[in-house]
């Protein structure tokens, strides 16, 4: 009778599991859509920090250097508190603490405060990234499918933000013209209502601990040297932190691009909105660009990107008329976009597959270590060039140095990085 009551108790818990499972799926569909990013933000920040607080553009490149080394230097804490109060936790913690990070830059008045700001926002966005990921992975159901189905439903949420994104690109530039401060209220009453939204979330397992830096520490350890062992991940890892040093560069310098060849800063969330949405399109289909492409699809994502890097550089030097050079950028900046979305969906797949949940959070950690350490010395190098040569020349020599690295990276990860993603898990688990 005992064994029987056990079992009836057991098979509650699992039906209540699987209850918190399915809410979780629900919630993060929505969730993401309005919490990935910034929203009402990115279309205006460059204007608004050039515009309204006076730095400089190269600054504003410092800005986005100091917040990926920020993301480095918080990389433990942030671990160590999600370890200590649950992942549920320590993403309402993280959207909260967002909210105060927008507060902080509006208010602001030098920028050391400025710093202080990206402080927060780097703490925050470390979390973000292991607990809004692992919410959804953790309650799919296990199987040789887990990160298709993974890629599946964030890859669609992922494109649903930026249609998101789009809109409110738009209304923001139009806004910020009417008033500069309008869009970021905006966007700090958003955040406000993601952190609302966070606290919807199940805790799917009791993963409270006590908070031992030195454990932290000897696990980061074993973490990299588990990558060592690895050939792939290694490969991977490295690859992903230049493909990202790259993304939050041209983040920065088309706004410099666009007010370098005449538009109306008013356009810029137009601008953006459109390239938005083509960013979700490409999000959403990114299985069918890793079928259509399968082994090459780095390549396919990565030297398009640095090339038109170095392509923008050249029209701003030649001497076309101002329709034709408008028409040329965007079809770069577009480029760009395309290769952008399923980027992101793609490579959280490739990473997931290596392990399993209790390891996950520790590769996750050491991936964030290395993009973050690697991201922000290349982000600072091209906030160097941008202070002493204009922006063209800066386009071509960042264009030239990336397309060599993802020339070199892609040669030595062929014969290493050849299998599929969905295949690493049977081949190479750590």
């Amino acid at each position: 009778m005992e064994t029987l009551q056990e079992t009836k108790e057991l098979t509650k818990e699992e039906i209540k599991l699987q209850e918190k499972k399915k809410n979780n799926i629900k919630l993060y569909k929505i969730y993401r859509i309005f919490s990935w990013d910034l929203l009402f933000y990115y279309a205006i920040i460059y204007l608004f920090l050039t515009i309204e607080k006076g730095i400089s553009p190269a600054q504003v490149l410092q800005f986005d250097a100091f917040y990926i080394l920020f993301k480095f230097l918080t990389q433990i804490p942030s671990t160590l508190i999600i370890q200590k109060v649950g992942k549920r936790k320590s993403l309402i913690l993280a959207n909260f603490i967002l909210a105060i990070h927008i507060l902080i830059i509006m208010f602001s008045t030098s920028f050391n405060m400025l710093l202080v700001s990206q402080v927060l926002c780097a703490f925050s966005f470390v979390i973000k990234a292991t607990c809004e990921s692992d919410m959804l992975y953790d309650s799919l159901e296990h199987g040789e499918k887990r990160g298709v189905q993974f890629a599946k439903i964030d890859g669609k949420a992922f494109s649903r933000y930026y249609y998101v994104d789009a809109i409110s690109a738009v209304l923001s530039s139009f806004l910020f013209v009417v008033n500069p401060y309008i869009p970021m209220v905006i966007c700090f009453i958003i955040l406000l209502i993601a952190f609302m939204t966070s606290t919807k979330f199940e805790e799917l397992y009791n993963e409270n601990g006590k908070m031992r830096i030195r454990e932290e520490i000897s696990n980061i350890r074993i973490s990299f040297k588990n990558i060592l062992k690895s050939k792939r991940l290694k490969c991977l890892l490295i690859f992903n932190a230049v493909f990202v040093a790259l993304l939050k560069i041209l983040q920065n310098l088309r706004n410099t691009v666009l007010i370098d060849i005449g538009v109306p800063e008013q356009y810029f969330g137009a601008i953006f909105a459109v390239l938005g949405i083509v960013t979700g399109i490409a999000a959403r289909n990114q299985g069918r660009i890793h079928k259509k492409y399968r082994n090459r699809t780095l390549a396919f994502l990565s030297i398009p990107m640095a090339v038109s890097c170095l392509m923008l550089g050249v029209i701003l030097l030649c001497n076309f008329n101002i329709n034709a050079l408008i028409i040329l950028t965007l079809i770069l900046f577009t480029i760009q976009y395309v290769m952008k979305g399923p980027y992101y969906v793609l490579i959280k797949q490739y990473f997931n597959n290596f392990t399993n949940s209790e390891k996950r959070v520790r590769i996750s950690t050491a991936n964030n270590i290395i993009e973050n350490a690697i991201a922000s010395l290349l982000v600072f190098a091209a906030s160097y060039i941008l202070d002493i040569v204009p922006t063209a020349y800066t386009l071509i020599i960042i264009g030239c140095i990336f397309t060599a690295e993802f020339v070199l990276l892609l040669d030595y990860m062929r014969t290493r990085v050849g299998l599929k993603p969905e295949e690493y898990s049977k081949k190479e688990i750590l």
